[in-house]
């Protein structure tokens, strides 16, 4: 199983983060795990292309975890000319009207659709690309997920559990993904949840939003719907998991000094490897071993 960090910020526009969006790459799948603004930049640095993607799951809806769906739809499906299967699609629920919105006929892409798939010159580059008449529309397969899902992928399980977040306006979901190669662990935007706790619990790697320094928060409503960094370091401790990685970071903390200062805080509480979260950081399903030395 390999891990990577596409986008690992906020909605805070940034050139060195991009906001929320993780890819977990094994046999057969290619899955993303919400696909918010800069990710699909990011993902292609991290050389992978739109047609490699095979899934996608969305935490919530909040549109720095969704912003570069419609980049990734269009462009797999005009890119993939018919050629490979549709992207798979998970998320709470409005991911399906939030599709038709974008794709259908009537939506935000349909003239542009119709262009593709009826105009000569189009219909003539999708043939270049290998694909047979007619064209078809984009129609990804989605499913909508509650707290308790379960789905079965090509081997690999996903479980789900509400995280509290922005309810009771958007349904917000932290996820636990198993694999023979590994499990990993995603708690989307969350305040600390003993519920999510309990299903990561011995997941090799779990991504945590960690928001602020703890204890600056405006107010109690605040934390309780975005952790900060002894937050998430006390659900991993609780979780036991392998390794921690701070993501969804603000830049109250990302700062050279406060960064360090706040690790060592969170090693005080958890045990395990914690990682500071970077956009493109490969993040080991193991234990992270130093290179060897070669002079």
């Amino acid at each position: 199983m390999k891990i990577v960090l596409l986008g690992t910020g906020t909605p805070a526009p940034s050139l060195e983060r991009a906001s929320s969006s993780y890819l977990v790459e094994l046999d057969g799948s290619v899955i993303l795990f919400d696909c918010g603004p800069g990710a699909y930049h990011r993902m292609m640095e991290a050389g992978y292309r739109a047609t490699d993607i095979t899934d996608l799951v969305f935490s919530h809806l909040h549109y720095d975890h969704c912003l570069d769906y419609a980049r990734l739809v269009m462009t797999r499906w005009d890119q993939g000319a018919g050629q490979i299967p549709e992207l798979n699609v998970y998320g709470p629920a409005h991911t399906a009207r939030m599709t038709r919105l974008l794709f259908a006929a009537d939506g935000v892409f349909g003239p542009d659709i119709e262009a593709r798939t009826t105009l000569e010159p189009s219909v003539q580059v999708f043939e270049s690309r290998g694909g047979t008449r007619p064209r078809k529309r984009p129609d990804p397969l989605v499913r909508e997920l509650a707290s308790g899902d379960v789905v079965e992928g090509r081997g690999w399980t996903l479980k789900t559990v509400s995280v509290p977040h922005a309810q009771p306006a958007l349904e917000c979901l932290g996820f636990r993904f198993d694999a023979p190669g590994g499990s990993f662990a995603y708690s989307g935007d969350a305040g600390p949840s003993g519920a999510f706790a309990r299903l990561a619990a011995g997941s090799d790697v779990l991504v945590h939003m960690t928001y602020q320094i703890s204890g600056t928060a405006p107010g109690p409503e605040w934390t309780r719907g975005a952790a900060g960094h002894l937050e998430a370091a006390r659900v991993a401790a609780d979780a036991k998991v392998r390794t921690l990685v701070v993501s969804h970071v603000s830049n109250q903390m990302d700062v050279p000094g406060v960064r360090e200062r706040l690790i060592a805080e969170m090693a005080e509480v958890f045990e395990g490897n914690i990682v500071w979260g970077e956009d493109l950081m490969h993040v080991p399903v193991d234990d992270p071993q130093a290179e060897r030395h070669t002079g």
